[in-house]
């Protein structure tokens, strides 16, 4: 009997110690192999998904490209320079003062440019009666600076002619301003 039970141990031994090792090679090589397809099929959906992400994105900015390319860019700034003016102010307190000031106009073409050129005898005298209005306390602050600017854009944008269109000048911009 003792000679029985050690050929039966050292059998079950390696069977038992066989079978688990032909077992365990045989899942994982399965289970490897469906990760792998997963994995694969993982990355072919991402990619995809990437792709069809990039191709919806490019084709609607490029789809919008052409719209914004079809609208006019936006035209550069026309400046009409005015010559100098020296006017007498109001008097407030007896004393004389004058106001020598130089500023250029804004217009948004060079159409409104050429009509303030050939209207430019009757826009300094606009200017010149607004600016001899005006006393020394009242443009010598910012505040009153930015009220002239609105007054004189105001005043050249008056229509030259009866019933004519009116001018459109958008800013002015001084380059000298002394009261003295």
């Amino acid at each position: 009997m003792a000679t029985t039970a050690p050929k039966a141990a050292p059998k079950t031994g390696p069977k038992s110690v066989a079978a688990p090792e032909s077992a365990a090679e045989a899942p994982p090589k399965k289970s490897k192999m469906k990760l792998i397809v997963l994995i694969v099929a993982a990355v072919v959906v991402v990619g995809g998904a990437g792709a069809g992400a990039w191709y919806f994105l490019s084709g609607s900015a490029s789809a919008g490209a052409p719209k914004e390319a079809k609208k006019e860019p936006a035209k550069a700034p026309v400046f009409v320079t005015m010559e100098p003016f020296t006017v007498n102010l109001q008097s407030e307190s007896g004393n004389d003062q004058f106001l020598q000031v130089t500023f250029t106009l804004q217009v948004p073409d060079a159409a409104q440019e050429e009509s303030i050129k050939n209207f430019m005898p009757q826009v300094r005298s606009r200017l010149l009666f607004l600016l001899s209005s005006k006393k020394a306390s009242e443009i010598s602050t910012v505040e009153g600076k930015k009220k002239l600017t609105e007054d004189i854009i105001a005043t050249v944008n008056q229509p030259f002619t009866p019933k004519g269109a009116p001018q459109t000048v958008s800013d002015v911009f001084f380059t000298s301003f002394v009261i003295q």
